[in-house]
């Protein structure tokens, strides 16, 4: 089968690959229809290169169809239409019984003290295959795959294995009182259905994008937009809530941020060492560029909170400990648990009137084999791009 695969630092190919199959008695094997390039690929593509081996199947938004299931599978057959959450987990543990599917203890990367497994990211989430590619194996099919209509485009759907969930979980844990307002920085496809569903929930919502594509993507569904420096957006944000700061702030932009040249240069040249220097160094050392983060920290309201949806993964970032305790701030965060949320999202997506607005996030749809370019258009910003779909 074709799939995408990582090559060296900011290098992807599609390449002739073994096609998949059954090896545990829970696992299924789907024909790929839809798969999506997420904002955290582009983390693999430039700067968790030392944990990137030359051949990986990258990818972790995928859905499609069906093919075989193992012999323990008996919510799924062939012919059901799928999409598949980008962490696996397995249902049955503590923590997927008390909802946090990202920490599944059956597929948790022990090696690297990390939680559950995740498609195509990775020695760090257990170096699975991934879902931009034309087959995929999903283990824990009697659990993870969400079953979805037979008819309706991909793209209502497709955004169920991570966009909408991580979204969701990120409101969810901002905390905004009712009536209050959040401030979401970043309006990549993660920000903007964050505002989207912000506004769902009745929050003022504001969001903060240098990207003029970007902002006039979420202005078109009524969200309030701002651009400007770190300092210009901390005093507009300000300016927009009685001198106050906004009850909560999401932080949609995570390690790769904007105006953290010093950082960059560490990303940087950790990405040049070699791969057991570079692992070494990326665990044990602040590499994350972290203006997004500590512009959230200014910004919010004394008594708020700032929930985390961009990935973080330096081990040593310098924090400000006396602002965030003289502020009296609260901080949720971690990786999505994806199967936890399906129950409130699948009736919304499903949902003719589109109250998500779904299908208005993909700027970009194109096959398989192009894959690579939309990759450096992608992360360049290129040609108003905010979300590509691949089409196997």
């Amino acid at each position: 089968m074709k799939a995408l695969t990582w090559q060296a630092k900011r290098t992807v190919s599609v390449e002739e690959v073994p096609d998949p199959k059954i090896i545990e008695p829970t696992d299924a094997i789907i024909r790929v229809t839809s798969t999506a390039i997420c904002g955290s690929d582009l983390h693999l593509y430039e700067v968790l290169v030392p944990f990137m081996d030359k051949g990986d199947v990258i990818g972790h938004e995928p859905m499609g169809i069906v093919e075989e299931v193992g012999s323990a599978v008996t919510n799924l057959k062939p012919g059901d239409r799928v999409v598949v959450p980008f962490n696996v987990s397995c249902g049955h543990c503590y923590m997927c019984e008390h909802g946090l599917q990202s920490q599944c203890e059956t597929t948790q990367v022990r090696e690297y003290g990390n939680g559950a497994t995740l498609l195509g990211y990775s020695r760090l989430y257990g170096s699975l295959p991934g879902g931009q590619a034309e087959y995929l194996r999903v283990p824990h099919a009697d659990y993870g795959p969400i079953k979805i209509p037979s008819v309706g485009e991909d793209e209502r759907f497709l955004f169920l294995s991570d966009v909408l969930p991580t979204a969701w979980q990120g409101v969810k844990y901002a905390d905004v009182p009712e009536g209050g307002t959040l401030a979401v920085l970043g309006l990549g496809p993660i920000g903007q259905m964050a505002t989207r569903i912000g506004a769902h929930f009745g929050y003022r919502v504001i969001g903060v994008d240098p990207v003029a594509e970007r902002r006039a993507m979420a202005a078109r569904h009524g969200i309030e937009v701002i651009e400007g420096s770190d300092e210009e957006v901390v005093e507009k944000l300000r300016e927009l809530t009685d001198g106050r700061g906004p009850d909560s702030v999401l932080d949609a932009v995570g390690m790769e941020a904007h105006e953290s040249p010093v950082a960059g240069i560490a990303q940087a040249a950790t990405g040049l060492l070699p791969s057991p220097l570079g692992r070494a160094a990326m665990e044990n050392a602040g590499v994350d560029r972290m203006s997004a983060l500590y512009t959230a920290i200014e910004a919010v309201r004394r008594g708020g909170t700032i929930s985390l949806s961009g990935v973080y993964g330096g081990m040593k970032d310098p924090m400000p400990m006396m602002t965030l305790f003289d502020k009296q701030i609260q901080m949720r965060m971690g990786q999505c648990n994806v199967r936890n949320w399906t129950d409130d999202l699948l009736p919304l997506v499903d949902d003719p009137s589109d109250p998500l607005g779904v299908l208005d996030l993909t700027t970009h749809t194109a096959p398989l084999d192009e894959a690579p370019t939309m990759y450096e258009k992608f992360q360049k910003k290129q040609d108003g791009c905010i979300k590509v779909v691949l089409k196997p």
